[in-house]
């Protein structure tokens, strides 16, 4: 219950409410495509449907396309549903990612290689620090991505980005700093995805090809949620750090030790001077 003091009206004390509120720019949305995202590249390849509910993007030997938000966002949880590409997708690269801009830019990524019938999708993750990425980690899905729409998310906040498959944690980039490593805190970022061709190296590295004949390949979108900070001032404070509890930890391991298929940081052979001070 709040109680005002003698001396301030009620209006007023409103008044200067929302204009604190508003100070943190925070959003909590459930979002509606139309309202929340630019079609960005594919011509009429990507498009929405459902009064802005539902959103698909295509791949064809012509092109592939795209979609960005008009919002930036520093720190926040970002969820977003996905049903990939079905049948042979091999070659296919559906990405979904948060992006600054520039060649120092910050980028945390989510990229699902595309399969041949029958076999496991894989889900690429990277995290690009002043323009610096190579921080790979791939794993397998433990389901059938195609069926059913499955939720993606990102969790980003001061210290650490946490990526989640139906809340479940497969990866936590921790901030180094301490080490001497830079970490994306201070760019606000946009939220991408884009379906396109990388048959050079995106199905066992690359020997695999798209067939073309089973072209177009789509991808679905839906249910898009984002709490978090935007507008023209970010307020760092304004998203507090997110630590998984005991549970989460435990389902973290479950997915390192049953599906996780690649990891940078115990890759000795690609680092042979020692791996990055984040590893170690």
């Amino acid at each position: 219950m709040i109680s005002f003091s003698n001396g301030v009206s009620k209006p007023l004390f409103f008044t200067v409410l929302m204009v604190v509120i508003s100070s943190f720019c925070m959003v909590v949305s459930a979002g509606n495509f139309y309202q929340d995202f630019d079609l960005t590249w594919g011509d009429k390849r990507a498009k929405i449907f459902n009064g802005g509910q539902l959103l698909s993007l295509s791949l064809d030997r012509v092109s592939g396309s795209g979609f960005k938000s008009k919002r930036e966002y520093l720190f926040g949880r970002i969820d977003m549903q996905l049903k990939l590409v079905a049948g042979n997708s091999a070659g296919t690269v559906t990405a979904y990612y948060l992006s600054s801009e520039g060649p120092t830019h910050d980028e945390i990524d989510f990229e699902f290689l595309g399969n041949s019938t029958g076999d496991p999708y894989i889900v690429h993750t990277n995290v690009f620090t002043q323009g610096k990425g190579n921080r790979e980690q791939q794993f397998y899905l433990w389901f059938d991505p195609t069926k059913n729409f499955h939720t993606y998310s990102l969790i980003w906040d001061s210290q650490q980005i946490v990526f989640l498959v139906d809340n479940t944690p497969i990866r936590v980039f921790a901030n180094a700093e301490r080490k001497g490593v830079p970490f994306p805190k201070n760019q606000p970022m946009r939220i991408h995805s884009s379906l396109w061709n990388a048959d050079d190296w995106a199905t066992r590295g690359g020997l695999v090809k798209t067939d073309w004949s089973k072209a177009p390949f789509t991808a679905y979108y839906r249910n898009f949620n984002v709490q978090g900070s935007t507008g023209s001032r970010f307020m760092n404070g304004a998203w507090k750090s997110q630590q998984l509890d005991a549970y989460s930890r435990r389902r973290l391991r479950w997915v390192q030790k049953n599906f996780m298929i690649y990891n940078y940081c115990t890759d000795l052979k690609r680092f042979p001077q020692g791996l990055p001070a984040e590893c170690r």
